[in-house]
């Protein structure tokens, strides 16, 4: 259930969507995320900041509408720059033993935002030994996936990339709402910008959700 203030905020988010759904991701930076990494010192100018604002926006929508599909609870999901990570999705609980879909989807989300999919398994079995820190999502996946697929590192990415690859437009919407909005979402917000929950009269419906297709950015799924 959204609180009123949440309530106007969702309001305020879909609004702005809608109005800028022909802007590309970069063009809709909320100012307050790139000073946030222009003033630490962190990127030399305002470009690379902005990009890395939009790749960690589309990251952590991937791992809250990861923990949405798996029917995991969270307390908000946020860009905010800090001493030790880009963003966060907060206090992830009753994720159970697919959390590794939830560990996973933060890479396949930034994966989908440009289309470069690990195409062969080939391929996906020579990346996975790289993939290295993350924030801790490369040593979770590791050890979660286990209870379901045991060593199969493989299979289990391609599980979550089956649940993902489907909600790239959620993704998309979501990650959209987090770089306009400049503060955290709490979970209640999330889960409906991201259409898993009730939406409220008048809020996100098919033309936001499929706003890729709409201006014609979406190319056909390799899949």
């Amino acid at each position: 259930m959204l609180t009123p203030a949440q309530r106007r905020s969702v309001t305020q988010i879909d609004a702005d969507l809608r109005r800028l759904i022909r802007y590309d991701d970069e063009s809709v930076v909320h100012d307050t995320w790139i000073r946030q990494r222009y003033d630490c010192g962190c990127y030399p100018t305002y470009g690379p900041a902005r990009r890395a604002v939009v790749r960690t926006a589309w990251h952590e929508a991937g791992h809250a509408v990861a923990a949405l599909a798996i029917g995991a609870r969270f307390t908000s999901a946020s860009i905010h720059h800090g001493r030790d990570s880009e963003g966060r999705v907060h206090k992830i609980r009753g994720a159970s033993d697919r959390s590794f879909v939830i560990d996973a989807a933060g890479q396949i989300a930034e994966r989908l935002m440009n289309w470069t999919m690990l195409e062969s398994d080939a391929e996906l079995a020579r990346w996975l030994p790289t993939w290295r820190g993350d924030g801790g999502d490369a040593r979770h996946f590791r050890r979660s996936v286990a209870g379901r697929f045991g060593p199969d590192e493989v299979a289990a990415w391609r599980h979550s990339e089956g649940i993902l690859i489907p909600m790239r437009p959620r993704i998309r919407r979501l990650a959209r709402a987090m770089l306009i909005h400049p503060r955290h979402l709490p979970f209640s917000v999330v889960a409906v910008l991201a259409e898993f929950g009730p939406a409220e009269p008048g809020l996100a419906g098919d033309q936001a959700i499929n706003s890729d297709i709409l201006v014609g950015r979406k190319p056909p799924s390799p899949w």
